[in-house]
């Protein structure tokens, strides 16, 4: 079947021209775009509420807890800092004679 609409294009496209295979390049774009669109839109199917009647004043929830986002900082100054010309020197390679 889909040979035959191809065969069918194939010998009606010439005699439209160029215009038509643009027609039907934008037509399939169009639809492509459409469909990614309304995959969006679509659920999950999960419900939405799991744990029972949110309205209901005696449903259970889950525990609130606390955790710090800076609990384990550590400073990482291993020494006071220097005035940056001594520490430039410190880690500058020794000098190399000419050649």
């Amino acid at each position: 079947m889909f040979s035959h609409l191809g065969a069918s294009r194939a010998a009606v496209a010439p005699a439209r021209g160029r215009r038509s295979q643009l027609t039907l390049l934008w037509r399939t774009a169009a639809a492509v775009v459409a469909a990614a669109l309304l995959a969006g839109c679509m659920s999950d199917r999960t419900p939405v509420a799991v744990a029972g009647d949110p309205a209901n004043p005696s449903a259970g929830s889950a525990s609130v807890g606390y955790r710090s986002t800076i609990a384990p900082y550590t400073s990482l100054r291993p020494s006071t800092p220097q005035p940056w010309r001594e520490r430039n020197d410190s880690v500058t390679p020794p000098a190399r004679p000419d050649h």
